[in-house]
């Protein structure tokens, strides 16, 4: 017989040995959840981070501003 926190601890176990960008999805995910927004608002707002991100990536900024990376 198992008892009911045993899946928990599987799965937490499993996220401290998960790669660091889905440690960060599940953070973000409770964040949001957290917040109670219309799924819709959160999909629109996941889509300008994506958009961000993706032209950050383009131009070869930094991933942490909107200022660009130095030219070398």
């Amino acid at each position: 017989m198992t008892s009911e926190t045993e899946p928990e601890q599987n799965s937490s176990a499993g996220l401290a040995n998960a790669p660091l960008h889905v440690k960060l999805a599940v953070d973000l995910i409770m964040l949001l959840e957290q917040q109670q927004l219309a799924d819709s608002d959160v999909l629109a707002a996941l889509d300008i981070v994506i958009a961000d991100y993706q032209k950050k990536l383009k131009v070869g900024g930094n991933s942490t501003s909107h200022i660009p990376a130095p030219a070398s």
